[in-house]
């Protein structure tokens, strides 16, 4: 401690100056250790927090990889993702099959709904011809014809424009009875029909679609 007088160094706690005799200054003692207990202090707070912050690193470091290595470790969650995985294959597949059944049956119910309808019926008798308009789809065509006598030129035809046709005629040696034709065909159009009679007692021809 320095002397204010002399400037002499003193040792540290000394009352009087070594070389001149003069008081010395005496320091706080409880103001020196209370300021070296708070710099403790805070050394300590800092310390603690430091290890918390560490230790809160290291915890959760280790979950995290406690739980990949629970999750590789685990076959359970993978099998569950799997079964239900095939489950949902498995319902696609049943509910595309239930859609296949349905369509099959409402295919084979229109077909079975499908029946021969008449949509032109024509007679007469004598000898002539006349043409008519037969819509397009799945036809049928039935005739049948009686002759005046067994000429060689009786007949009844019924031709249309593409190309189908059916008749009956009758020889000099037949014999003078009814005869009958049919003939079917598909066209996506409608056709022409021609019908030729010549010499008939009576005469009809009759079409229907398949509808």
């Amino acid at each position: 401690m320095k002397c204010s007088k002399c400037n002499f160094e003193n040792k540290d706690g000394a009352r009087f100056c070594t070389k001149c005799g003069s008081t010395l200054p005496q320091m706080d003692k409880k103001s020196s250790s209370a300021n070296s207990n708070g710099s403790k202090n805070i050394i300590i707070v800092l310390v603690v927090i430091a290890l918390i912050l560490v230790g809160s690193i290291a915890f959760l470091t280790f979950n995290s990889t406690f739980d990949s290595v629970l999750g590789d470790l685990n076959p359970l969650s993978k099998i569950s993702d799997n079964v239900q995985t095939d489950d949902n294959a498995d319902n696609d597949s049943a509910v595309e099959e239930s859609d296949d059944v349905a369509s099959n049956k409402s295919t084979k119910q229109i077909e079975k709904s499908k029946e021969w309808v008449s949509i032109g019926s024509y007679s007469g008798s004598g000898s002539g011809s006349q043409t008519i308009s037969v819509p397009e789809g799945k036809i049928m065509v039935k005739l049948s014809a009686y002759p005046i006598k067994n000429y060689a030129t009786n007949h009844l035809y019924v031709k249309g424009s593409n190309g189908e046709s059916g008749g009956v005629d009758w020889g000099s040696k037949s014999a003078v009875e009814t005869r009958s034709d049919s003939f079917t065909y598909t066209s996506s159009s409608e056709e022409i029909f021609t019908i030729d009679y010549y010499e008939t007692v009576s005469w009809e021809v009759e079409f229907f679609r398949y509808q």
